[in-house]
């Protein structure tokens, strides 16, 4: 633990850490926001059907993609403790954190052979695509205390997103020069394949290898991780024990335990909404041609992103003059306008305005929930095994949002009625966050 006590708070530190979501933040994007979204719908456009038969039954497109998203998340919330209980004992996260890079990394570049003759094999790499980002951003996330000091958190969370907005906003433009002008980059139509759709399955490649390169500025400077002392024997199953005990903990620290379920709640909606909003423009968007669709959708999630930058930026001042609880109840507050208004959207310009107000409130929260929750932590050196539990907590969340967001999509036909249900959890979330600082 030396190593980190000694570097703790220093420029260079901090910067590696936040760097990380430069490296890891175009799967973010460019996988579950903007570009497989689209590939995703074109294929089923090209061949002329909205269902595919699997294990004996046929699914339509939107509930299928719903549904391995929340299989995805059982497995994350399954994976995240168990890499915490054997990364604490053997005092090397850093080592996992390096495997499930490159697991998602690779599963990216897998996604190059996504077609609908093939979907098993597609759906598989899309699932350990989302396990490599999730897991690998959980074991970053425990970092956070190690290595910065709480005055610190704030700002540095913040940075950390920015970093990953700005970088996976740099390879998307070029992603959809890509798309939009296939033949400068010598992609033409061929073996069956439009060249638009070409260069959908180059980008995810483009992905995995920016993954994998600019991660080792991260893996170069991050210390190992501290080593658990004392007895080694139910190392696997030890995770799940430190959960049990950080829940015992949280009796004791009643703040935490309500910021937590207030986390819960409105966490389950904000990361659903990202998961399917580029699904949801696709579908729900009067875009007229495809090629117009292609370019809305992108250049929507890229209005997003750099919107986003300021928006994380300003939430961080924001915290810095209000405070943290205050400043989250009026993000929720905002993301509950932002349902309604969802549910009303027909064109393109209407989307385009979602886009932006959605940018001001995504990265803020996110940023703003990280940093939070590390300041409420109790003094302790088991960083990993608390934000594993915040982790869980958030994954569990994002099963049960995708997974009855994916209900009522199939039942009602429409995934237009699933924004006012979201809109609900956010304002659930702002009546428990009014709560957090409460002494009774």
């Amino acid at each position: 633990m030396a190593q980190v006590l000694e570097m703790k708070g220093s420029k260079k530190l901090l910067n590696a850490w936040a760097f990380y979501d430069w490296a890891n933040s175009v799967y973010s994007l460019v996988i579950s926001s903007a570009i497989f979204p689209i590939f995703y719908g074109a294929l089923f456009r090209v061949a002329g059907i909205e269902k595919v038969t699997l294990f004996g039954g046929e699914i339509a497109r939107a509930p299928l993609i719903s549904y391995v998203t929340s299989l995805a998340f059982v497995f994350i919330a399954i994976v995240t403790p168990l890499v915490s209980g054997v990364a604490d004992y053997l005092g090397n996260k850093r080592m996992f954190l390096k495997f499930f890079c490159y697991l998602g990394a690779l599963s990216c570049i897998g996604l190059y052979w996504f077609s609908l003759e093939n979907i098993i094999f597609g759906l598989v790499c899309y699932f350990f695509g989302l396990v490599g980002f999730w897991v690998s951003f959980a074991i970053n996330n425990s970092y956070l205390p190690d290595i910065a000091y709480p005055e610190q958190q704030d700002s540095i969370s913040a940075k950390g997103y920015s970093f990953g907005y700005v970088g996976s906003v740099i390879l998307l433009v070029f992603n959809l020069a890509m798309v939009m002008k296939p033949e400068i980059f010598g992609i033409t139509n061929g073996e069956g394949e439009v060249a638009e759709i070409k260069a959908m399955k180059y980008s995810f490649i483009t992905v995995g290898i920016w993954w994998i390169l600019f991660s080792q500025y991260t893996f170069a400077n991050l210390p190992k991780g501290y080593k658990r002392e004392g007895r080694r024997d139910h190392i696997i199953l030890n995770g799940f024990r430190e959960l049990k005990s950080v829940w015992h903990q949280l009796g004791e620290n009643r703040r935490l335990k309500r910021y937590l379920g207030a986390f819960f709640v409105y966490s389950m909606a904000v990361q659903t909404v990202m998961l399917i909003a580029t699904y949801f423009g696709e579908e729900e968007i009067a875009w007229g041609s495809d090629s117009e669709r292609t370019t809305g959708l992108i250049v929507s999630i890229l209005v997003i992103q750099i919107v986003a930058i300021f928006g994380a930026t300003a939430t961080a001042w924001a915290s810095k003059a209000f405070g943290n609880i205050k400043t989250l109840i009026v993000i929720n507050a905002i993301w509950v306008l932002l349902c309604v208004y969802a549910y009303f959207v027909q064109t393109p310009m209407d989307f385009y305005t979602a886009a932006g107000l959605v940018g001001i409130v995504m990265g803020g929260i996110q940023a703003l929930s990280r940093s939070t929750y590390s300041k409420f932590l109790p003094d302790t050196t088991d960083t990993t095994s608390f934000f594993s539990f915040y982790d869980v907590a958030e994954k569990i969340g994002i099963i049960i949002g995708t997974f009855l967001y994916g209900i009522v999509a199939q039942l009602t036909g429409s995934m237009r009625n699933s924004t006012i249900f979201l809109g609900l959890f956010f304002l659930i979330g702002i009546f428990l966050l009014t709560r957090v600082n409460k002494k009774s």
